[in-house]
């Protein structure tokens, strides 16, 4: 199922990602927006050398600030190990 949001290829999002070795570690993280390889006509996100669905099950925000506040929000600490940590 298509979930774009008005996505297109080729634009830079950041998503908030947990980090799978450390349990209660997460990051701001800065992703592509791609044309799916596995189901032409969807969108992925591309980071970290792999392609994840672009769904409305991950967070996507626009800009870096707009991730660090939701980051922020949702974890309660002003320390982000983001794109500068």
């Amino acid at each position: 199922m298509e979930y774009n949001q008005g996505y297109l290829p080729g634009e830079i999002v950041y998503v908030i990602i947990r980090n799978p070795h450390v349990q209660g570690v997460a990051n701001v993280q800065e992703a592509a927006v791609v044309s799916s390889p596995d189901q032409p006509g969807d969108l992925s996100l591309f980071l970290y050398e792999t392609y994840y669905p672009l769904t409305e099950e991950v967070a996507v925000y626009r800009s870096e600030e707009e991730a660090e506040q939701a980051y922020q929000a949702a974890f309660g600490t002003d320390e982000i190990e983001g794109l500068h940590g």
